[in-house]
């Protein structure tokens, strides 16, 4: 093969092949991968807010001069620019982040004005590119001002054909007033927007007293401002903390307002009045990045679930603003009650991760607290004020020269037309006999005629000393830090006034308000609450009756009518509201909501037919349950404890075991023990009482007890018979003996005080018989 052959081969694929360990290859161009999602795709940059895909669109727009005052032109024209000449992605991926750029409801403060379907809050897609137009907004070109100003530097695109700005050098505070979010390599950000006059106020706090406390930014700097308003509910001290640290997350609510109610209470509050004391709610406003059309699916889904029983219905009355309205299922549901369920379980409360993570000037990711962010943005503004006023003053020194080399020309003006009219080298001769540079000599040479009149004289002389005096300005800018300090601060304040408070677009759309977490719905809500009369049989037959009737002489319920064979057991009054608990002599604690009873006509239904109670297990008490209640638990071997009422709630029919007990000892005491007892009374079978503080006897969820009162078996002392709590100081009382109903008080009861455990001795004179309290 000659020579001439062999360099018309190709090279070999199979020669670039590299030999090197793979884990190394690997983590190399991982590595590389990484630090490219980091630094030019995921985070923004702190000092424009904005991530390079958003950068590029921004330019682009501003390249095809689509500035607030022109026309609009078709997005497709702007994608096919972007990923042309600068972001060579996918079409959908531009135009998906410029839809973005367009939506009041995802930023603040929208950079792009779009005409034509941009997509809603309802969670639509924006229409194709080829359908939508766009131009910038005057938002965009407060964060562009300064580009033709020498403010930044351009740097070559992929491809090196064009340039493209590094960061866009405007005084709009865009990272905090817009937010950001993205994942990238073993990172992320997630920034939500804020309030421009409250980042302005901040900044110029810190500018200020560059030693300001975290807490007085936080006074200025009150938290995000969301584009679809809504109430931040966490408190001031969680916000302050995760803006100081960078990290931390906060509850976002949607708003209940009900523009058309009479009352102001009730706009506030969302309500509705419909008449005959029927009303329903008003959402106006929702959690921040929640579709509209998913949240009204998620309430759906709840009530074709029956898993929020109170709420009838949900219509979307929607139109440019939102309106949402539940219909309560009558008009004894409580309001807030349904507010708070729909927090629980849709995403009408959402949490907002913040995660200050940001490419700083030198493009490092860090986090960042809120001082630190806005140090950093404020220092960058200086030095792009400095690059802009060493920009104006090359450009007046330049202006300068030919200023000055056309003021020579005036005053030397017919030895000037001389040099030209008659010297082969005109530009040589001048530039020697006027001491002239290069610059001012051609630009004397390209004069017109027209510009020697007299008039354009003085216009030159007035033009240098308006430079001169601006140059002399601008030096002392550039030379002085706490100047350049007070124009920035100037420049802010200037801004601030086009976003404040009282303009359309800068006024405060989201209420940090403080409030409670939120409790999720219970079936309790929907009983209306009566008073009722409980009677248990003691075969264990129960019922309600309406009202609180007379419990009968016994206080048992004698005065009802039984079934042959079963008698009075337990009477007690309640409400239909209330829960009973059920204690069995097994140790096992069952739950009855009063609502569930049936009605007094009859005898009423066995209670087992509810209740999974055991056929040889016998009922020892019936107490209606008081939330934070204390009940004493002993059984018939004389160990016993405290337990919590809370603690031995059961949620299913088969109840909750309490104590434990061993052999043939069964739970016979279970009495409340009132806040105000401080002693404990336990009287055996053997007719022996003992006394002891009520701090020895233990609180447990479960379990055996301690031993209250020790027995003798093998000399037939039985078990215990009773026990009881009361007030040393008020002494112990027992009820007398036959239909008297009189109590007997014994005050001097401290010979029976003993330590817990004791054996005891014999009661008082006139102690009941059967040895019960």
């Amino acid at each position: 093969m000659s020579t001439a052959d062999t360099d018309n081969l190709e090279p070999d694929p199979f020669d670039a092949i590299v030999d090197a360990p793979f884990d190394s290859a690997l983590s190399e161009r991982y590595l590389v991968y990484a630090l490219s999602t980091i630094t030019a795709r995921s985070l923004p940059d702190l000092r424009d807010g904005l991530k390079p895909v958003h950068r590029r669109l921004l330019w682009t727009m501003r390249q095809l001069k689509l500035d607030p005052s022109n026309t609009f032109k078709k997005s497709a024209r702007v994608v096919g620019e972007v990923i042309g000449k600068y972001h060579p992605h996918g079409d959908t991926a531009a135009y998906d982040a410029m839809v973005r750029l367009a939506q009041d409801f995802s930023l603040r403060y929208p950079l792009v004005e779009g005409q034509g379907n941009f997509g809603n809050i309802d969670g639509d897609n924006a229409a194709a590119y080829r359908y939508t137009e766009a131009r910038l907004t005057k938002t965009a070109m407060h964060l562009m001002a300064g580009l033709d100003q020498g403010t930044v530097d351009f740097i070559p695109t992929y491809n090196g054909e064009e340039e493209e700005p590094e960061l866009m050098p405007g005084l709009f505070p865009n990272l905090l007033a817009n937010g950001t979010s993205g994942i990238a390599v073993g990172m992320a950000t997630n920034i939500p927007s804020h309030n421009v006059a409250e980042i302005i106020d901040a900044t110029l706090e810190l500018i200020d007293n560059p030693s300001v406390e975290h807490s007085r930014l936080m006074e200025l700097f009150r938290g995000p401002d969301l584009p679809t308003g809504g109430l931040v509910v966490d408190s001031p001290e969680v916000i302050s903390h995760a803006y100081e640290t960078g990290r931390g997350s906060f509850r976002i609510r949607g708003r209940f307002h009900a523009a058309e109610a009479e009352k102001a209470a009730d706009r506030d509050a969302g309500i509705e009045r419909l008449g005959g004391g029927q009303y329903q709610l008003v959402i106006s406003e929702i959690p921040y990045q929640v579709q509209k059309g998913k949240l009204i699916e998620q309430i759906a889904q709840l009530i074709a679930d029956k898993k929020l029983p109170i709420l009838e219905d949900v219509r979307d009355e929607s139109d440019e603003n939102i309106r949402l309205v539940l219909v309560p299922k009558n008009r004894n549901v409580d309001p807030e009650l349904l507010k708070a369920s729909l927090y629980k379980l849709t995403d009408l409360e959402t949490r907002f991760g913040l995660n200050l993570n940001v490419l700083d000037a030198a493009r490092t990711p860090l986090v960042m607290g809120l001082k630190e962010l806005l140090q950093n943005w404020t220092a960058a503004q200086i030095e792009i004020l400095q690059r802009r006023t060493q920009h104006r003053l090359d450009k007046i020194a330049a202006r300068l020269e030919l200023v000055e080399g056309y003021i020579v020309a005036f005053l030397n003006l017919d030895r000037v037309i001389e040099i030209i009219r008659y010297e082969d080298e005109p530009k040589a001769v001048m530039m020697a006999e006027f001491e002239l540079t290069d610059r001012q000599a051609e630009a004397i040479l390209n004069m017109r005629l027209r510009s020697l009149r007299k008039l354009e004289e003085m216009q030159l002389r007035g033009e240098r000393d308006d430079l001169l005096k601006e140059r002399e300005e601008l030096e002392k800018l550039l030379g002085s830090p706490a100047r350049q300090r007070t124009r920035l601060k100037r420049d802010l304040a200037t801004l601030r006034k086009e976003y404040s408070e009282d303009t359309d677009i800068g006024r405060r759309r989201t209420t940090i308000a403080e409030a409670a977490p939120t409790t999720q719905f219970s079936m309790d809500a929907m009983i209306e609450k009566e008073p009722i009369t409980v009677i248990l049989s003691q075969k264990g037959w129960i019922r309600g009756a309406k009202g609180h009737v007379d419990l009968g002489a016994d206080g048992k319920g004698a005065d009802f009518k039984f079934k042959e064979g079963d008698g009075p057991a337990f009477a007690l009054h309640a409400q239909t509201t209330d829960k009973l608990l059920i204690a069995a002599d097994n140790g096992r604690f069952f739950t009855l909501g009063c609502d569930k009873l049936p009605g007094a006509r009859g005898f009423g239904e066995p209670v087992r037919n509810t209740l999974d109670i055991d056929a040889e297990a016998g009922i020892v008490n019936v107490i209606v349950y008081q939330a934070g209640g204390q009940l004493l638990l002993a059984a018939t071997n004389g160990k016993g404890f405290a337990a919590r009422t809370d603690e031995i709630l059961a949620e299913t029919k088969k109840g909750r075991q309490v104590v434990n007990l061993k052999g043939d000892a069964r739970l016979s005491v279970v009495r409340p023990i009132a806040k105000e007892h401080d002693h404990i009374a336990v009287v055996g079978e053997n007719r022996k009482l003992v006394v002891f503080n009520l701090e020895e006897l233990p609180e447990l969820a479960r379990g055996q007890g301690v031993m209250l009162q020790r027995y003798r078996a093998e000399k037939g002392g039985g078990g215990l018979s009773d026990a009881i709590t009361f007030t040393l100081a008020d002494g112990l009382s027992w009820a007398m003996g036959g239909d008297s109903g009189r109590t007997r008080t014994e005050s001097d009861i401290w010979q029976w005080k003993v330590a817990r455990g004791a054996a005891g001795r014999m009661p008082p004179q006139g102690f009941p018989r059967d040895n019960t309290f």
